[in-house]
């Protein structure tokens, strides 16, 4: 019995070390990723003189930040504004551990490409992202600065009316899948390939737009990215912070992309599920394949949505702050509650008459 619990012990502990290396590094590179696009969009190189090809510029960056001298305002809430970037990317980190992003394949009983296998996974994505905000607030509020505070209530107010839309958009996924947990959910669409994705089976592509643009404001990305308009708040919530404080808002924004990535992935696009369904699995029939194709096709959707992100950031221009309230409250939330009574219909159409 002590054996066995040891073991599980030790795989866990192995898969949140694994997982979260490789979600930092993830972050890094996806940094390098965006600085890449954007000069290319704007006809320019981007980073290119550290290392090949500039590769080696995120750990450039990543050690100029921590050299950097950490300056502390004199009139900072000291305790609240220490806090506040640990709060932001805690909550950040803390999502990716129920996102299952290969196969369900398990050893010593321990389900090898999943941190924590929950029955209410999607709930607590929504719960944990949404507790990051409290990072925002406090940031602002504890900084003693008008800019900063302008920038957390901006956050704040659009994090609460896009949380709104996002969540009633994923309602229609749950319904079709009859469960809240992520395994449940990609499982449905896991039997006829891209015809049975609930973005193009489950006729969610109302709902998946919803999603994304919720989505690009939950996260404070352009053209949603108020909290910290430059031209008009300086940096916004984080004008105060500095070195590795700094560094955490930053990493916790580019680690919540990444989640809002996963997430989409899962809901409309499968996961780690081929396109082709089963339709190669006598072919593809060794541990090794069965193993690795997954995790191929989760991390190419995850990285598609990156792009999109990193292609939007570079083409649209800020939205004014009423036109963006307004855009939630007076659109995505009516669609949004729309979609759930058309899927509704639609799966009350589809059930036998008993």
């Amino acid at each position: 019995m002590e054996t066995g619990l040891l073991a599980f012990l030790l795989i866990n502990l192995a898969k949140v070390i694994v997982v979260v290396v490789i979600m930092l590094m993830a972050v890094a590179y996806t940094v390098l990723l965006e600085r890449k696009l954007v000069g290319r969009i704007q006809n320019r190189w981007g980073p290119s003189r550290v290392g090949p090809f500039g590769l080696l510029q995120p750990l450039v960056d990543g050690a100029k930040l921590f050299l950097k001298e950490d300056l502390m305002p004199a009139a900072v809430e000291r305790p609240l504004y220490i806090l506040a970037p640990i709060i932001a990317l805690s909550c950040a980190l803390i999502s990716i551990a129920v996102v299952p992003f290969g196969a369900d394949i398990r050893w010593k009983g321990v389900d090898l490409f999943q941190i924590s296998d929950i029955n209410i996974g999607l709930l607590i994505i929504l719960g944990v992202t949404s507790i990051g905000v409290y990072g925002i607030a406090l940031s602002g509020w504890s900084s003693n600065n008008k800019y900063s505070l302008l920038g957390s209530l901006r956050a704040s107010a659009q994090v609460i009316s896009y949380e709104l839309a996002l969540g009633l958009s994923l309602i229609g996924v749950v319904m079709r899948a009859g469960s809240l947990r992520l395994r449940d959910i990609v499982g449905v669409q896991a039997t006829h390939g891209l015809l049975s994705w609930n973005f193009f089976g489950g006729f969610q592509f109302v709902a998946f737009f919803i999603y994304l643009m919720a989505a690009y404001a939950e996260t404070n990305r352009a053209p949603f990215d108020l909290p910290e308009a430059e031209s008009e708040l300086t940096a916004g919530y984080h004008t105060e912070y500095s070195s590795m404080k700094f560094a955490m808002f930053f990493m916790a924004e580019y680690a919540n992309m990444i989640t809002v990535g996963c997430v989409a992935t899962l809901l409309f696009f499968g996961g780690p599920t081929s396109p082709f369904g089963h339709l190669f699995d006598h072919v593809l029939t060794g541990t090794a394949a069965q193993a690795v194709l997954p995790i191929f096709w989760f991390v190419l959707k995850v990285f598609f949505f990156l792009f999109l992100y990193i292609w939007v950031r570079g083409t649209l221009p800020r939205f004014r702050y009423d036109q963006l309230m307004g855009f939630g409250w007076k659109f995505l939330v009516p669609v949004a509650i729309a979609n759930i009574v058309v899927t509704g219909l639609w799966m009350g159409l589809r059930l036998p008459v008993q």
